[in-house]
C-alpha cells in the first residue's frame, strides 16, 4: 500500500474547534501539496478525512485537484487513537490511500506505522508524506516522500 498522510491546512481561529475554516494562506499552501502530489504520479484512489470542517475543506481541495472521491472518518480525530487508523487500515482494499487528519494524530499515527511507536514527529500545516506500507503494521512503514507548502 501506498498511503499519504496529511495534516489540514492552515486554519483560524473559531470558539468551537471543529468549526475552524482553513484561511486564505492554508487554502493556498494546500493547493501547492496538492499539485506537488499530482506531478509525483502518487495519486490516491480515495482521501479519507477527519470530521471537523479543516479537514474535509482540505480533503476537498486535494479531491479537486487530484480527481479522487473523498470518505469522512469518524477515527481521523486530533486527540483519537492512532490504532484506530491502523486497524481501519486492515480492512481497506485500496492500494493508493490518502488520510487528512490533525496534529497530533498524523504525528503519532506516522510513527506508529515506521517506528512502532506512538511519540509523533511534527507536521507543518500542508504538509503530506508518503508511507510505503508492504504489511499494514505498526513499524512496517518507510517514509519514500514528503510535500511541503514551500519546497524550499
Amino acid at each position: 500500500m501506498h498511503l499519504l498522510v496529511m495534516r489540514h491546512g492552515e486554519a483560524g481561529w473559531h470558539s468551537r474547534d471543529h468549526e475552524r475554516e482553513l484561511t486564505e494562506a492554508g487554502r493556498f499552501a494546500t493547493g501547492i501539496v496538492a499539485r506537488q502530489i499530482a506531478v509525483s504520479g502518487q495519486r490516491p484512489e480515495v482521501i479519507w478525512f477527519s470530521p471537523l470542517v479543516r479537514a474535509r475543506q482540505t480533503a476537498a481541495i486535494v479531491s479537486e485537484t487530484l480527481n479522487c472521491p473523498m470518505q469522512e472518518k469518524f477515527f481521523l480525530k486530533p486527540d483519537d487513537d492512532p490504532r484506530e487508523c491502523l486497524d481501519a487500515l486492515r480492512r481497506e482494499d485500496s492500494e493508493h490511500l490518502m488520510l487528512v487528519s490533525h496534529m497530533p494524530l498524523v504525528g503519532a499515527f506516522s510513527t506508529l506505522m515506521v517506528d512502532g511507536h506512538r511519540r509523533g514527529i511534527p507536521f507543518m500545516t500542508s504538509q503530506a508524506v508518503l508511507l510505503d506500507v508492504p504489511i499494514i503494521d505498526a513499524g512496517c512503514a518507510d517514509i519514500r516522500d514528503q510535500f511541503l507548502p514551500d519546497p524550499h
